[in-house]
């Protein structure tokens, strides 16, 4: 095979950022078909490994019984939240944190990214479900690029949009790629078409 004939192969790695987040950037190879031909551009994933299902506890219940969920401040008194009464024979439950800390990390390192490139950054998130615990992580976003990147991202034509995870993964599917999507440590709806775009754009 001549030097013409072999693929050209681009190898971008893992990159560790700060805060616990991951970029996976494509791996181009021209000669391979795309997974979905209208993607003419990479998608690059920003996926925040930290906390989540990371660092959750999970429970087998073996019988009926009061779940709850229980917050003690610092110098104050413990604060219950009843979960659910299992009635019926048991069952499981798992609970999950992050920190106010890990995800400005997350944000920051995500627009210093796309700022890098440049590129648009989407956040995506469930919020509509998870309405405080996604909450936080979209209202840390806006908060902190409001504050610290808009002027730079409009001085170089780029934006940042929070977006509900189905309707990103719609996009994806429609768009021709040339953005960076950050996204929570797993969101199960988004693992199968991120993972392709980062493979095959």
């Amino acid at each position: 095979m001549s030097s013409q004939q072999v693929p050209q192969v681009e190898v971008k790695p893992l990159i560790p950022r700060r805060g616990g987040t991951v970029f996976r950037e494509p791996i181009v190879i021209p000669r391979i078909p795309r997974l979905i031909p209208g993607w003419k551009k990479p998608i690059i994933i920003g996926r925040h490994a930290f906390g989540d299902q990371y660092r959750a506890k999970d429970y087998v219940a073996k019988g009926n019984g009061t779940l709850e969920m229980v917050f003690t401040p610092a110098g104050g008194e413990p604060e219950r939240i009843k979960v659910y009464e299992f009635k019926n024979g048991g069952g499981v439950a798992q609970t999950q944190y992050n920190t106010d800390d890990s995800i400005r990390g997350f944000a920051h390192a995500s627009f210093k990214l796309a700022l890098s490139k440049p590129l648009p950054l989407y956040m995506s998130t469930k919020n509509t479900i998870l309405k405080k615990y996604d909450g936080r992580f979209k209202d840390i976003f806006q908060e902190i690029y409001e504050s610290q990147y808009r002027k730079d991202f409009e001085a170089q034509g780029i934006w940042y949009e929070h977006r509900l995870i189905d309707d990103m993964v719609a996009q994806m599917i429609k768009s021709s790629g040339g953005y960076i999507i950050a996204l929570k440590s797993i969101l199960p709806p988004s693992r199968p078409i991120a993972g392709h775009a980062t493979t095959l754009c």
